[in-house]
């Protein structure tokens, strides 16, 4: 389910972006976020602070989100945001 997230980079540039859950276009919006998602695609990414650890794929959007937070600031998640993942303790 499609969601919306906006952030900002480290420069202070906003940004607004629908990620989509589809492989061939993960985030619709911004050109520098879509850009910062397809460098790190199959790279690993935390999705959380305390793992899983999982290859960043378009279509998965809990990797795309967890791109989104380790290189952004972001400020605010819309309705349809994965759940954080959670380690049993």
């Amino acid at each position: 389910m499609p969601f919306t997230v906006t952030g900002a980079f480290n420069d202070g540039a906003t940004y607004s972006v629908q990620v989509t859950g589809q492989a061939d276009r993960p985030v619709i919006g911004s050109h520098r976020a879509t850009a910062l998602v397809e460098l790190h695609q199959g790279s690993p990414v935390s999705l959380s602070p305390t793992g899983p650890v999982r290859a960043v794929a378009g279509n998965d959007e809990a990797t795309v989100l967890a791109v989104l937070r380790e290189y952004t600031h972001v400020v605010e998640e819309g309705p349809g945001v994965p759940r954080k993942a959670s380690v049993p303790g």
